[in-house]
């Protein structure tokens, strides 16, 4: 609930933000040179390197879903990148 009362303060009825969770595989032994590409794409917010099924998860905050499949695609045309996943965010009212 807490949650929810600050984004209520934080965004009014006209703002609108949409986040999306990336989750990325790269080709073996290019994380560093993955990270540094996808670091350099405006509109992800995060990316955290991590052990397991995928290589990567990447944090993107736009406006519109639009905008999320637009950053998606400069993700996925990155050399060294393999495949990804996304899951949309959604609030709660």
């Amino acid at each position: 609930m807490k949650t929810a009362k600050y984004l209520a303060s934080h965004f009014s009825d006209s703002d609108t933000m949409v986040i999306g969770v990336t989750m990325v595989n790269v080709l073996p032994g290019s994380e560093r040179t993955a990270f540094n590409e996808l670091h350099k794409i405006e509109g992800i917010k995060d990316i955290y390197h991590v052990f397991g099924e995928y290589d990567f998860v990447v944090v993107i905050e736009v406006d519109d879903l639009g905008s999320l499949n637009s950053i998606v695609d400069l993700i996925r045309e990155t050399g060294s990148v393999t495949a990804t996943q996304t899951i949309v965010g959604a609030e709660l009212k």
